[in-house]
């Protein structure tokens, strides 16, 4: 998993929940990296996985709610760092159809090793979108809290229904109605 997840991650709890919560999850975990992050290193899912159980366990916030708010925070880094990458689209259904095979593709060029999840547009009309989230990560939620943030970006509103089609979350349909 790259770095900057994590290093934002970080920022985020610190911003939310204080420098002290930080050194406690970190202190909590058994990181491999002792919780020494670069945006541009790599590190293990297992490491995030551990700081997610551990800030969830000390804040009784659900690791998926956790996912959501992060995934705020995250975009509003992606739209200072890739400005130019999201001004490419005016639409959000179109934007986020275009995950797989435009914005992937990009962050992929950017960080070559990165594991990415897959999404695989089933449907797509101009107000509505199907699509398959999969992951080994289980991290919809933080997929959800993107496409949340997306709809805000472009100042308009959805539906998005999660369907969890494999019990452990690494395969979840999203349906997306545009309001």
């Amino acid at each position: 998993m790259k770095g900057i997840v994590f290093t934002e991650f970080l920022d985020l709890v610190e911003d939310k929940f204080g420098l002290e919560m930080v050194d406690k999850i970190i202190n909590e975990s058994n990181l491999e990296s002792n919780g020494v992050y670069t945006s541009v290193g790599t590190y293990k899912f297992s490491e995030m996985l551990q700081l997610l159980q551990h800030l969830s366990a000390n804040t009784n916030i659900s690791i998926d709610d956790l996912l959501l708010v992060y995934a705020e925070h995250f975009f509003s880094v992606l739209e200072v760092s890739y400005p130019d990458l999201i001004a490419t689209y005016k639409d959000p259904i179109e934007m986020l159809a275009s995950i797989e095979n435009h914005i992937h593709v990009e962050v992929r060029k950017i960080y070559p090793e990165a594991e990415l999840p897959t999404f695989e547009v089933v449907k797509k009309t101009e107000n509505s979108l199907e699509m398959i989230y999969k992951s080994s990560r289980a991290m919809h939620h933080f997929g959800l809290g993107l496409m949340n943030k997306t709809f805000e970006h472009f100042n308009s509103t959805a539906t998005i229904i999660l369907e969890k089609l494999k019990e452990d979350g690494t395969e979840v349909k999203f349906l997306i109605n545009k309001n």
